[in-house]
């Protein structure tokens, strides 16, 4: 396995003492994370995690199923778990994460100091809504439209969404087939996004991530709906980030 295609690094700069692990959206790829090492501490790594099957992966298979995806996740960011860390993962990268967490807690190596979970439901919660990924492609990329995630001159441009839909479906697959299967709270301390407008997670269903922790919980909701991280936006949710670190940190000398 070739790490550097799975994980985007923003530079081995000296001052790195803490290293954030980010895990995109479905249908999302690493490249979201670009501006983000700009916009946080120089002594944060950012390491966004590339799946298949997006961006310069588009050829690969993408993975339809979670055990199968965190069976790899956890050879992919053992080699970098020599400096402290946290997981970041927005929506679907949320359930990514923290079931990644707990399966790196089942096999007793080293833990996220912080887990960071936006734009999602806790993981007890199942979805409330029907199935999305078998619906025929017009069902189907209606429903994109609705969840506001993917480009509009994607989702109207043919060619785009041929290249497009099996990643989509591969990604809602992962999602909608994902049972949870109950365990003890995490130690390490949780901190929840969200949007103030968010239609897809509501409120409670946010605040429902107190329950994952037996260590500190923190929520805080930003304006916007359920892409409220997006471009500029984000600025506020990396300074919170960055003040939830500041603290591990500190406590940690």
């Amino acid at each position: 396995m070739r790490n550097e295609a799975w994980i985007k690094r923003s530079g081995q700069d000296p001052q790195t003492g803490f290293r954030l692990f980010c895990f995109p959206y479905a249908g999302g790829g690493a490249s979201f994370f670009r501006t983000w090492p700009e916009r946080l501490r120089p002594d944060i790594e950012v390491c966004a995690i590339q799946l298949p099957g997006r961006e310069e992966r588009l050829a690969e298979t993408p993975i339809d199923r979670l055990t199968s995806l965190v069976d790899v996740l956890v050879d992919v960011v053992s080699p970098y778990m020599d400096l402290p860390f946290a997981f970041f993962g927005h929506s679907l990268g949320s359930l990514v994460a923290s079931e990644l967490t707990r399966r790196l807690r089942r096999q007793k190596v080293s833990c996220p100091r912080l887990l960071f979970v936006s734009g999602s439901r806790a993981p007890q919660i199942p979805d409330p809504g029907p199935p999305k990924h078998q619906l025929p492609d017009a069902g189907f990329i209606a429903a994109l439209r609705r969840f506001n995630g993917t480009p509009k001159a994607v989702l109207d441009n043919p060619e785009l969404m041929e290249l497009f839909l099996p990643l989509l479906r591969a990604d809602k697959r992962l999602c909608e087939t994902y049972i949870y299967d109950p365990d003890d709270p995490l130690d390490c301390p949780i901190s929840a996004f969200g949007g103030s407008e968010d239609q897809e997670v509501s409120r409670e269903e946010l605040a429902a991530w107190r329950d994952q922790t037996r260590s500190m919980f923190n929520m805080q909701l930003f304006p916007g709906d359920h892409f409220f991280l997006s471009g500029r936006k984000g600025n506020d949710l990396l300074e919170a980030m960055a003040k939830d670190i500041r603290k591990i940190t500190r406590k940690a000398r």
